[in-house]
């Protein structure tokens, strides 16, 4: 096998929204990879029972959770930003965009930003889990939708602007996952579990863009040859050398 270009072996690790679903299989896959530490941000704190996982008090929306979670850590190589919310609503329900937004947009966008030197210190790795979502609106989820299409520009921007850190910045576009929000909803999902190691293994291959399930993964050769990227990599070349 080739080998990885940035192995989570050794490294610290901080997952958002790590009680359940997505997040605790990611917490799990990095310490199956050797990770040196786990920060597991939740609101709502549980120990875990491997000495490198530190359980954070993180509700993404709060300041202050932030500041003090973000004091705690001498180091970090990698954030992936998991904490999300996404409801079925109208889009009349202005105020549902809002609290969408609030969590999957400005909370990793605030979070990211507190532990940018951090990462500009190690060299590091910032993961965003997007949706595809993101690309093509539910209108079951409108304001899911529009959050996740959000959160996907600002990955790109901060692609761009945190190279100049030397911080690698990724964006996991996943399909349906067997978690809370699509429990009841009857169509084909992926395995948290199985996310997690392809989420993983776009990481080390230093994936910009990482596709972590059998429908995102269809879409995969059309992305990076589309018209997005093809914008995306011309319009990174704006900021100065």
């Amino acid at each position: 096998m080739p080998k990885s270009e940035r192995p989570v072996t050794g490294r610290i690790v901080l997952v958002t929204g790590a009680n359940r679903g997505l997040g605790h299989a990611l917490v799990e896959e990095a310490l199956h990879r050797g990770a040196k530490r786990v920060y597991a941000g939740m609101r709502t704190p549980v120990d875990h029972s491997d000495s490198r996982v530190v359980t954070l008090p993180l509700d993404v929306t709060d300041g202050a959770q932030i500041k003090a979670a973000v004091k705690s850590m001498e180091d970090l190589d990698v954030i992936i930003n998991n904490a999300g919310v996404g409801t079925y609503d109208e889009l009349d329900d202005r105020a549902a965009i809002g609290d969408h937004l609030a969590v999957n947009l400005y909370g990793p966008y605030e979070l990211t930003q507190a532990v940018l030197p951090l990462l500009a210190a190690s060299r590091g790795d910032v993961v965003n889990i997007l949706s595809l979502a993101g690309l093509a609106a539910l209108p079951t989820m409108p304001a899911y939708s529009i959050s996740k299409a959000a959160a996907l520009s600002l990955t790109q921007v901060q692609r761009a602007l945190f190279a100049m850190h030397g911080v690698r910045v990724h964006a996991v576009l996943t399909g349906p996952v067997d978690t809370d929000m699509t429990r009841a909803v009857n169509i084909p999902k992926a395995a948290p579990a199985a996310v997690a190691k392809a989420v993983y293994d776009g990481l080390e291959a230093d994936q910009e863009d990482i596709f972590p399930d059998a429908m995102s993964v269809s879409i995969e050769a059309a992305w990076d040859a589309g018209a997005n990227k093809m914008l995306e990599r011309a319009t990174s070349g704006l900021l100065p050398s």
